[in-house]
């Protein structure tokens, strides 16, 4: 059951997967009653480096339908250590450009990686990506911003585990993780409940989907693959850890499977109890 005086779980949903068209997007949203969006892509790109116009007129939209935007995603730190003139380059120029999207749209979290491993490895390789999130922090810290691991394969981040332990070593209050049980499935950690376990009490949000046969391969709508959304649910219900679940398809046909994976959750919400 939900925790007494807690709210009920609400559910948001990445816009793009609906439709870059933002206003798009919401008009689709909307009819499915989610007021709830994280901005990843528009048209133009993939925020920040967006069209102003096209910016502005989202947060038109914003305003006009009384939106709330969960997280901005602007998909930094996802390179390897060999590519640290990226990586440095996202920090010092991406990440405050974001923060001034994010404050623009009150939006509280912005979404990043934990840096794509390479082979080989190095010895320093963990303290290297420590020292690039510790920085990130830093910088949200500021602003009064929180900034979000999102694991994925591949990745230093990307069991549910690793990404705790990367956290941990980190020591940022204004670092947390963006939990996705589907991107854990096919490492040696089963993500629910192993993965969630292990770093549920560092979660600031959560992205859903599902797949059988691996995220970076191929997703299908919640329910028809291979990751426990029953039992994630109910413990997100029973935990209250999350306000919000936030839908990320990755199946086409966008539209379709994006409202089969909100009545999907819709309903997994209902029997938890929230």
């Amino acid at each position: 059951m939900t925790p007494a005086g807690a709210r009920p779980l609400a559910l948001g949903i990445v816009s793009d997967e609906i439709a870059t068209d933002f206003r798009t997007a919401v008009r689709h949203g909307l009819s499915w009653g989610i007021t709830r969006y994280e901005i990843r892509c528009l048209v133009s790109g993939r925020v920040p480096d967006v069209n102003r116009a096209e910016w502005q007129d989202a947060l038109a939209a914003v305003r006009e339908h009384g939106l709330t935007i969960t997280a901005l995603s602007p998909g930094i730190l996802k390179h390897s250590l060999d590519r640290s003139d990226d990586l440095e380059r996202e920090i010092r120029e991406v990440l405050p450009r974001t923060i001034d999207c994010a404050e623009q749209c009150g939006a509280r979290l912005i979404i990043v990686f934990g840096v794509k491993r390479r082979t080989p490895e190095s010895a320093g390789d963990h303290g290297r990506v420590v020292e690039l999130l510790q920085r990130a922090a830093g910088t949200a810290a500021l602003a009064g911003m929180k900034l979000a691991i999102e694991n994925e394969p591949g990745f230093h981040c990307d069991t549910g585990a690793a990404t705790r332990r990367i956290i941990d070593a980190v020591g940022s209050p204004a670092l947390g993780a963006n939990w996705d049980p589907c991107n854990a499935f096919g490492t040696d950690e089963i993500p629910y409940p192993d993965g969630y376990l292990a770093l549920r009490p560092v979660i600031l949000n959560v992205h859903a989907k599902d797949t059988a046969r691996g995220s970076l391969i191929q997703c299908v709508p919640i329910g028809d693959g291979a990751i426990d959304w029953t039992g994630q649910i109910r413990a997100i219900v029973a935990d209250g850890i999350v306000p919000h679940v936030t839908i990320e398809t990755h199946c086409l046909p966008l539209v379709e499977q994006s409202g089969r994976n909100v009545r999907t959750l819709r309903a997994l919400i209902g029997k938890a109890g929230g």
